[in-house]
């Protein structure tokens, strides 16, 4: 693959669990954040800038570079987080399960301190309703 490009691509991306269910709980949480920033820090070209969230849906901060096609990369993400924390939970039902769809927002270098805090004080701006609703939307389908 060749390297002769420069890009400055930054996504916010956002996706949650089946039935929006809080299943991200304090035991599955860590297992899904670590292995969704292992699985990116595995990725070529794909720099990590924060993981975060609450019981009911991830985010994730990256900077990709411009060969990776967004859906297939979210649809791979999705689906090898979901196996393998289920796998390592030792359970034979699915207990950790993505709903369809995500949303992806792309974002300048200037805001990316702005997204990253946004997305590590989730639980705080989700307790005070205080939310930026274009970061939390996974459809614009009206629900």
């Amino acid at each position: 693959m060749s390297h002769n490009h420069y890009s400055e691509i930054n996504l916010h991306i956002v996706w949650h669990i089946k039935e929006s269910l809080p299943l991200l709980t304090p035991t599955i949480e860590p297992l899904t954040h670590r292995y969704v920033k292992q699985r990116l820090l595995n990725t070529e070209g794909v720099f990590v800038h924060e993981i975060g969230g609450i019981e009911t849906h991830l985010h994730v901060v990256v900077t990709i570079p411009p060969t990776l096609l967004i859906s297939e990369f979210v649809g791979q993400l999705k689906g090898a987080s979901s196996h393998e924390v289920n796998k390592q939970l030792g359970l034979q039902n699915k207990t950790l399960q993505w709903q369809t769809g995500y949303g992806v927002v792309s974002f300048g270098s200037g805001d990316l301190d702005w997204v990253k805090s946004y997305v590590r004080n989730q639980r705080k701006h989700h307790a005070e309703g205080k939310v930026f609703d274009r970061l939390e939307r996974i459809t614009t389908d009206s629900d």
